[in-house]
């Protein structure tokens, strides 16, 4: 054996083990940011060990391996994609058949004829128009000023608004985070106001829902400087920030909120304590006391008011939930028993599970989950605003 082939084994055998994350849940931060790579940026990945792979070699054993290894860390590594690709051929009769009356041809218009997902844009994705970002100041909490970030529609006045909650464990986090889909909608027609939040534990909930009604009261009241409908608004929100849309959404009984989207979020807060694990990724326990003053015991009241499967109504806004189901952060069950609340009361509502996907899987645009969750999201808005 020679010294390049033992070389070569053993970053075959390096890129074999990292593309399993394509896989198997990461137990640790580092590996389940290396575990999003994999998942969202496998198609860039793969031409490492395809590299690996086609380097000339001898005939032996030890190559032969190697080689073995290395296609198969690539065929992981485009295993999100092949799985987007199945997904994108239910999905547009999947978002009709959720948001009647839409239809098949319908969700193709809504779409601008483009298909969920495409091979082709992982590669060569289209340059992200950008619009300008304007910043205001929505309210002040003695010496805390909070502001948004605000992204008016170059299409459309007045535009229905989409106001965005970022998510960050509720102890952090900032609206200038995922900012292409904001870009994106802002070029769809709609007004977009990412906003801040008070964070726990200087600020528990019931805080992050009253600056949420707060931010939405102040864009009503300036509608017409910001060109948008202040009878049409949509409130998004990613991880902690989902279940602070969730719970905005149906306790708020607000004919404004026309629907609600939630990436990856927790909708049952007793359920999230339930089944924390002080050894899991985030201290989850710690998380959500800090965030909502104590155990289900000594503030039953805020777990039930921050629970969206616990307010859901048959006049709750439709919604659209989104979570990948090897999710290391937050369990997909999460997604999945909310989604089984709204159809057992009648809410329009669809569930989008991404098989491969885990946490925060839309980070990438124009990778596998970042395709099929704008897709949807479009398909969505379209269809609970006019």
């Amino acid at each position: 054996m020679n010294a390049w082939s033992a070389i070569r084994l053993l970053l075959a055998l390096l890129l074999f083990a990292l593309s399993c994350l394509a896989f198997l849940q990461a137990p640790t931060i580092p590996l389940f940011r290396l575990a999003l790579v994999v998942t969202e940026f496998g198609h860039w990945l793969f031409l490492a060990p395809l590299l690996l792979a086609l380097l000339p070699t001898h005939r032996s054993l030890i190559n032969l391996a190697g080689t073995a290894l290395a296609l198969s860390a690539c065929a992981m590594c485009l295993s999100s994609a092949w799985r987007a690709q199945r997904l994108a051929s239910q999905l547009p009769q999947q978002m009709a058949l959720a948001f009647a009356p839409l239809n098949l041809k319908t969700a193709a218009e809504i779409a601008g004829e483009r298909a969920p997902f495409t091979w082709s844009r992982l590669w060569f994705a289209p340059k992200i128009e950008t619009v300008p970002v304007e910043k205001y100041e929505y309210a002040r909490r003695g010496e805390q000023r909070l502001s948004l970030r605000f992204y008016r529609s170059t299409t459309r006045r007045p535009a229905p608004c989409i106001v965005v909650i970022h998510g960050g464990g509720w102890e952090g986090g900032s609206p200038d985070e995922f900012p292409a889909l904001n870009h994106h909608l802002a070029r769809r027609g709609y007004a977009v106001a990412a906003i801040e939040y008070r964070f726990a534990p200087r600020w528990p909930w019931p805080a992050q829902r009253n600056d949420v009604l707060d931010a939405i009261s102040c864009l009503k009241e300036r509608a017409a400087e910001f060109g948008i409908d202040p009878t049409q608004f949509v409130v998004l929100g990613r991880s902690a920030g989902g279940q602070i849309a969730e719970a905005v959404a149906y306790a708020a009984h607000d004919p404004a909120i026309r629907g609600c989207i939630a990436f990856y979020a927790p909708a049952d807060m007793h359920f999230a304590y339930e089944f924390a694990r002080d050894d899991d990724i985030l201290s989850s326990p710690r998380l959500v006391r800090q965030y909502l003053g104590g155990t289900p015991d000594k503030a039953r009241a805020n777990y039930d008011s921050a629970s969206g499967i616990l307010l859901a109504e048959p006049t709750s806004p439709p919604t659209l939930l989104l979570h990948g189901q090897r999710d290391e952060l937050v369990w997909y069950k999460q997604s999945a028993r909310l989604a089984a609340q709204l159809r057992s009361v009648g809410t329009p509502h669809c569930f989008v599970a991404l098989p491969w996907a885990t946490h925060a899987f839309d980070f990438n645009p124009n990778g596998p989950g970042g395709q099929l969750s704008t897709y949807a999201v479009d398909i969505f808005l379209a269809s609970v605003t006019r």
